[in-house]
């Protein structure tokens, strides 16, 4: 079985994006350093994403994850995918595995927030890196949803910003 990783920002009150789903509030912390990002990318084999994270994504520009692989969580095909993306469909559990079958290792949970519930609820999250970002949104798109996960904290960094990555396992 792959190995996933959510790898999110969360402000400090546990929201992941705003009421609109939108993340612009993360925007004043960029560029105060890379927050460990490129060398967690480089130890990632593929990455799984919703449709709304991939089209959110796809918004910003030029696409960050070339040479990555890149599956999406969608039941409506890609127009115009990057190289190296495709569409994955089916029941969340199902396509983690599928991750498996493909011979990837470790897989970057992106987001979204349907997507990472789906498999928070089958137990197929096995690590969680989640930077808690000195913000309060108030309302918004909740890291956790309404099932108890059981995590066990591996490991607390601090970035300047400031900013705390908390690196945790799943203990199911």
């Amino acid at each position: 079985m792959s190995r996933i990783i959510y790898y999110v920002a969360s402000s400090l009150d546990g929201f992941i994006a705003d009421e609109n789903g939108g993340v612009a509030w993360l925007d004043d912390f960029s560029g105060q350093s890379d927050f460990g990002y490129a060398e967690f990318v480089a130890g990632v084999d593929a990455l799984l994403m919703g449709r709304r994270t991939y089209e959110q994504v796809r918004g910003f520009g030029e696409w960050p994850y070339a040479g990555k692989a890149v599956r999406v969580w969608t039941r409506r095909p890609l127009e115009d995918a990057p190289e190296l993306v495709s569409a994955v469909a089916g029941p969340a559990g199902q396509v983690a595995r599928g991750l498996a079958v493909e011979g990837f290792r470790r897989v970057w949970l992106v987001g979204g927030a349907e997507l990472a519930e789906a498999l928070r609820r089958e137990g197929l999250i096995d690590e969680w890196i989640v930077s808690v970002i000195p913000r309060s949104l108030g309302a918004g798109v909740p890291l956790f949803g309404g099932v108890e996960t059981g995590l066990a904290v591996s490991e607390v960094r601090s970035f300047p910003g400031p900013l705390l990555q908390l690196h945790m396992t799943s203990t199911r």
